[in-house]
């Protein structure tokens, strides 16, 4: 992705203005921001971002990334240590959900994600599309998302 292309945690900021220079010299200023750089660092795939930004105490040792092609992130509410947000997704051949209270520990001068609640639900095809656009998920994102498979 090219700094010049829209920042894919939905903040309408610039990729090269937003998460990118958060991931590359990781320097989250706040819970929310390592939020949604760690919700870019799923859409393209950077592993080793996430492991680096997961606290040790709770980092799974065997992570792997999974196959799916995120859609679009949506921000709830975010009050001092924690996010909730809510993430859309698809995967094999069905749009997914998934809604998450985030915790995250401040720690050695760097914000590290440490769990969350979260539940995943199945998106039907007359839904609202989770990525905002108004428009219902068939019409959206999971036209787009069947398009590049």
């Amino acid at each position: 992705m090219d700094g010049a292309s829209l920042c894919p945690c939905g903040s309408g900021r610039l990729f090269s203005a937003c998460c990118q220079s958060v991931m590359a010299q990781d320097n989250a200023a706040t819970p929310e921001q390592l939020m949604r750089s760690r919700y870019t660092a799923f859409v393209l795939q950077d592993a080793d971002y996430l492991i680096q930004t997961w606290h040790e105490s709770t980092r799974p040792k065997d992570f792997q990334l999974g196959a799916s092609r995120w859609l679009g992130l949506k921000v709830v509410s975010a009050v001092d240590e924690t996010v909730s947000f809510e993430a859309a997704f698809y995967t094999g051949s069905k749009g997914m959900l998934l809604k998450e209270l985030s915790r995250f520990v401040y720690e050695d001068g760097h914000w590290r994600y440490l769990d969350g609640d979260c539940t995943v639900q199945t998106i039907q095809r007359n839904d609202d599309c989770a990525c905002g656009s108004g428009m219902k998920f068939k019409r959206c994102c999971l036209l787009k998302a069947r398009s590049q498979t």
